[in-house]
Parts: structure tokens; sequence; C-alpha cells
């Protein structure tokens, strides 16, 4: 049986390592579905009872936590990535260039 759209998205999520972050449309591009992202953002909303999807590593192409929000406490997504080295200041990753981590490079398809 085939997986969902979303089943895909917690997977590769559940990949991310502590310490790294990487973008909904990264996610989309990898999964085949490059004009996705915002449904990648959705699955990860819908994800965030589970326990198991650390949806705090993903953020917008420019390193913004625009997902903050949907964590329940206003710092949580923050204080989450700092708690494992992930820098951030102003809502935006420090080197996000550094921390970004691109399942191609990691993952077998």
């Amino acid at each position: 049986m085939e997986q969902s759209f979303f089943e895909k998205v917690y997977d590769v999520t559940r990949q991310i390592p502590a310490g790294r972050v990487t973008t909904y449309g990264v996610i989309a591009r990898y999964l085949g579905s490059s004009g996705s992202a915002r449904m990648v953002g959705w699955a990860l909303n819908g994800s965030k009872n589970s326990g198991d999807i650390p949806a705090h590593r993903v953020v917008n192409r420019n390193g913004l936590l625009t997902g903050k929000q949907h964590f329940g406490q206003r710092d949580l997504m923050k204080q989450l990535l700092e708690s494992e080295g992930v820098m951030v200041e102003d809502d935006k990753i420090v080197r996000f260039d550094e921390v970004l981590w691109l399942p191609r490079e990691h993952l077998k398809d």
C-alpha cells in the first residue's frame, strides 16, 4: 500500500537530525512535489500531537520560524531548537546555511 503525502512528510521529518533544520520546500521537492511547501506545513501542523515528529526542525526558505504559532507556547519552537544547539535570533535561524539539512544528500530514495 502506498503512503500518503502526509506520511511521506512525516517519514522525512523524523530523519532530520537534532541540531539541524530543513525547509517546507526542501521536503516538498525531495518528495517530487515542488509546489507543495504549504501542504508540507499543513501535514506538520497536523502532526503536533504525535510526539515523534520533530516539526520544530522545519522552517521557511529564509530560516524563519513561520510555524511557531502552532506549538502552543509562544517560544516553544525556538526553545526546542536552541536545546538542540540551533541558534535563533528574532525568530530566524542563525547561520542557516550551516545547519540546513538536505534529505537528497542524506537519504536514499
